[in-house]
């Protein structure tokens, strides 16, 4: 496994590094201390999937709020996504800027989501399968999102948005997390 850092403060790229024989391969896809070792929240608490039948399915900016902060590790299981993350925090190097990243069940990678940014994505193929693991359990009382088209972000996605819904439609433009 491989932890290559992104171009927004604590956001990796995870890539796998298979090892290969007459049986295909074998891999690992997290390792906390790897994890730790990087200045990663390697505690992962739970475990959700996302089933998105429709190309041009658009999920998020989401993210908690504190004292429920989340890290994410998100990989794409099945199909093709564009992932986006947005720095949401006001102290931080890289704040309002966005990152985005292709996400592909066939190459196997992950990205790595600190605790202060958004996250979303968009299907690029029919059915895709995306799965998170978080820091965090989930706390409703905290769930709160950004915009997906707010133009401070500036976030320029590759297809036309087929299905949103309403509560993504209606999060707020960009305000900084605490």
């Amino acid at each position: 496994m491989k932890l290559v850092r992104l171009g927004l403060a604590g956001a990796f790229l995870v890539e796998i590094e298979p090892h290969a024989d007459e049986r295909g391969f074998f891999a690992r896809t997290f390792c906390a201390r790897e994890f730790a070792a990087a200045g990663l929240d390697s505690r992962l608490v739970q475990t959700s999937l996302s089933w998105n039948p429709t190309p041009g399915t658009l999920r998020g900016l989401h993210f908690q709020a504190a004292p429920h902060a989340e890290a994410k590790l998100v990989r794409c299981v099945r199909g093709r996504i564009y992932d986006v993350i947005a720095d949401l925090r006001p102290d931080s190097p890289t704040f309002a800027q966005h990152l985005a990243i292709e996400l592909a069940a066939d190459e196997r990678n992950a990205i790595y989501v600190p605790p202060g940014l958004a996250h979303g994505f968009l299907t690029l193929e029919p059915d895709c399968e995306v799965h998170y693991q978080m820091s965090e359990f989930h706390a409703p009382e905290a769930a709160r999102g950004v915009r997906w088209n707010d133009p401070a972000l500036g976030i320029v996605w590759p297809r036309a948005i087929a299905v949103i819904s309403a509560r993504d439609r209606g999060w707020p433009d960009l305000q900084p997390v605490p």
